[in-house]
């Protein structure tokens, strides 16, 4: 599941980055993304990881499933690293690092458990929160760079932690007539069709890093939140330290990924195909040289051979 993410995350940023930048929140970019290849691998990387999520749920609590999504981003970046030439800063590194500690705590402090079922207000909720996502999402969209990325990366991140909290109880139903009917079924497509607009759009803006980071943080709470509270998510006995030290580590990890992330796209740099490197920074200007001053005489002949010889007086 893990490295299924992190690959969908890299393929689908190279596709953003070489499709025309969207300044509006249209769906129409979802079918520009779809005519190139490497978009259509990350997709079908990001189902394998959206299944394989989805049977987690079945038993395992929202704040553990969420964070091994998150981990995708250090596969992401090692990937970039391995294949686009990325270059990544020591203190990112670092804080990929503290990823894996994060995940790990959280492996162990989680108590596999059956999921309750969502009732009528939590079913409201989800379709508050789809309206309440479109809606920021049109001001969201007008932003550039990497405050772009975290802008709609967040977004999507809010927009996936609802679809992962909508599959948590959706994962119980044994009936498949049962599963066809559920309304949570129909929530969790509609709020991963949004995500995956708004996700699209992040990376156009910037920092693949930035936006991933972006979204993994701002779905991470929420989904932990209501697994715990309405869910009957469990933490083994005299684990909930352990719980909470791997969530903060992990949130922080995420958040301060945003803050060390730089650009490693620039959109429209180069065409789609182009063999040179699409990452590579413009290089400065070189410095221009003083002209070489003539002597006098050179000057003269200078002038000489440039102008209309002058009429000679009478």
């Amino acid at each position: 599941m893990i490295a299924a993410y992190g690959v969908a995350n890299l393929l689908q940023s190279v596709a953003a980055t070489r499709t025309t930048l969207h300044h509006t929140f249209d769906p129409g970019l979802l079918l520009r993304l779809a005519g190139h290849r490497s978009y259509l691998v990350g997709l079908t990387c990001q189902m394998l990881g959206f299944v394989l999520a989805f049977l987690a749920r079945r038993d395992l609590p929202l704040f553990l499933v969420q964070a091994s999504v998150a981990a995708g981003l250090g596969v992401t970046a090692l990937l970039g690293v391995l294949v686009l030439k990325w270059r990544l800063p020591a203190a990112e590194v670092l804080l990929l690092v503290l990823l894996l500690v994060g995940i790990t705590a959280l492996v162990l402090a989680a108590k596999p458990a059956p999921s309750r079922q969502l009732g009528t207000a939590g079913v409201v909720g989800l379709v508050v929160a789809l309206g309440v996502i479109g809606a920021l999402g049109f001001p969201a969209v007008r932003l550039h760079g990497v405050p772009g990325s975290v802008a709609l990366g967040a977004l999507a991140g809010l927009a996936f932690s609802a679809a992962a909290v909508a599959a948590r109880p959706l994962a119980s139903v044994h009936s498949f007539d049962a599963f066809l009917r559920h309304p949570l079924l129909y929530l969790l497509i509609v709020h991963s069709i949004v995500g995956q607009l708004l996700l699209g759009l992040a990376m156009q803006r910037g920092s693949t890093t930035a936006a991933v980071a972006a979204m993994d943080a701002a779905g991470a709470v929420p989904a932990a939140v209501v697994g715990l509270l309405l869910l009957g998510d469990r933490i083994w006995p005299d684990r909930e330290w352990l719980a909470g030290v791997g969530f903060v580590v992990t949130l922080v990890a995420v958040l301060a990924l945003t803050r060390y992330a730089e650009p490693q796209h620039q959109h429209g740099l180069l065409p789609d195909g182009c063999g040179r490197d699409r990452t590579a920074r413009p290089r400065a200007a070189l410095p221009t040289r003083p002209r070489p001053r003539l002597p006098g005489s050179a000057v003269a002949s200078r002038r000489r051979s440039t102008s209309i010889a002058p009429v000679p007086r009478r």
